[in-house]
């Protein structure tokens, strides 16, 4: 008899988990699952929601479908619509939700008339509804949704404000010198950029939102609100079901769970410490996990030295993933943006820098010892590629000046 194998959430990784086995996907959205990295995209009128469709799963998604409970003893999953689906695997691949500040006016968690989170595609057509050109929107949140949030509301003619309490834009990816000519695009956008500024609350009026507080008590009229403060890992549901919770659900290298057949993988997983929030890492967890399902079965770690169940096949274990964040902010010129490890070197690094101003290109790479630790490239980015597999590599770097990292062929 074939294994069942059940996934909640039919977002990144659930998604790619279900292309590679044939597998029950229970989708809380009402949309086939789709490519959350284009949202902004869409939002700015480049794309209509079904182009960002991701590829058709081997088995058709139960969309609009709530999990609300798990029995780990019966390994069963309940739905909000009171049905039962039975597992011999269970993936939590639930995803994030967006965090909300705790500002004034957001009390109870219902959000004003006006205020809109961006993490959805339901959030993404509701904010395209709500914006037409003049309207004054107002983003929370400098950091890379944000950012792009900020630039599709420009192209759809709103008047845009963005905010960030942090020192400069997209603080975690980029140094300071690549913040700044970001920050000098954005601006040639039309978008109005606030650093260094706390908001603290939102006024309203017959239940719409008005206005934008600054803790200096400077006020920013706003139409529109965006709440773009990050994303918190989904993990109500293995919470409740007793499963190891830190700020994700934790894994190990086969992204299984304190539970044996329970694995987690994408947003809500946290492992060997670490939550990434991104989509490279979500599709590899899900392409290991692909291949440790259709491999081995977890259970048979807790057996006994002296069982006799037959040799298992290798199968790589998931180690975490280097991510690497690219940005293409469109206008009248666009920028690329493409930022790996760490952008700021620290005392015995070696650090090569390039600046084109004429171009607009920024180019930097951080090495300590002999690897690669970290690079950010705005504007020209032929050398991504030979950067980006030298730094996931972790390889010794061959012996050749620092600067043949920053030609085109990355001193191949």
């Amino acid at each position: 008899m074939s294994t069942r194998i059940v996934v909640v959430g039919g977002g990144t990784a659930g998604a790619r988990l279900a292309q590679h086995l044939p597998v029950t996907v229970l989708g809380e959205e009402p949309h086939a699952p789709y490519n959350r990295v284009l949202l902004a995209d869409v939002l700015a009128g480049r794309y209509e929601p079904e182009v960002i469709a991701l590829p058709a799963p081997l088995e058709p998604v139960r969309r609009g479908v709530r999990a609300v409970r798990i029995d780990r003893a019966a390994r069963t999953v309940r739905c909000a619509d009171g049905t039962e689906v039975g597992y011999d695997r269970l993936v939590l691949a639930t995803g994030s939700n967006p965090v909300l500040p705790p500002l004034r006016g957001l009390r109870g968690g219902r959000l004003p008339t006006g205020v809109h989170p961006f993490r959805t595609l339901d959030d993404c057509l509701a904010l395209r509804e709500a914006v037409r050109p003049g309207v004054r929107a107002v983003v929370i949140g400098g950091g890379l949704l944000g950012v792009s949030a900020a630039r599709a509301l420009a192209a759809l003619g709103a008047e845009v404000v963005l905010t960030q309490q942090g020192e400069r834009l997209m603080e975690r990816q980029l140094d300071a010198r690549a913040s700044g000519l970001l920050r000098g695009h954005v601006e040639s956008l039309g978008v109005e950029v606030h650093t260094e500024c706390r908001v603290s609350g939102l006024h309203q009026h017959d239940g719409a939102v008005t206005a934008v507080e600054l803790a200096d008590g400077f006020v920013l009229d706003a139409q529109v609100v965006i709440l773009a403060c990050g994303v918190r890992p989904r993990v109500g549901l293995a919470r409740d079901a007793g499963l190891d919770v830190r700020t994700g659900v934790v894994v190990d290298d086969e992204l299984r769970t304190s539970d044996p057949y329970i694995h987690a993988i994408g947003d809500c997983a946290e492992h060997d410490g670490r939550v990434y929030g991104l989509a490279g890492p979500a599709l590899e967890q899900a392409d290991a996990l692909a291949s440790v399902l259709a491999g081995r079965d977890p259970a048979r770690t807790s057996r006994g030295a002296g069982d006799a169940d037959p040799p298992r096949p290798a199968v790589p274990a998931y180690t975490g993933t280097r991510a690497l964040t690219r940005l293409t902010l469109g206008g009248p010129v666009s920028l690329d943006l493409a930022a790996f490890g760490e952008a700021d070197a620290q005392p015995g690094d070696d650090v090569v820098q390039l600046t084109d101003a004429t171009r607009r290109a920024y180019r930097k790479v951080v090495v300590r010892g002999d690897r690669l630790v970290g690079g950010v490239l705005l504007g020209d980015l032929a050398a991504v590629g030979a950067l980006a597999r030298a730094w996931e590599g972790d390889e010794a770097l061959p012996h050749a000046p620092l600067l043949h990292l920053l030609t085109h062929d990355g001193g191949s």
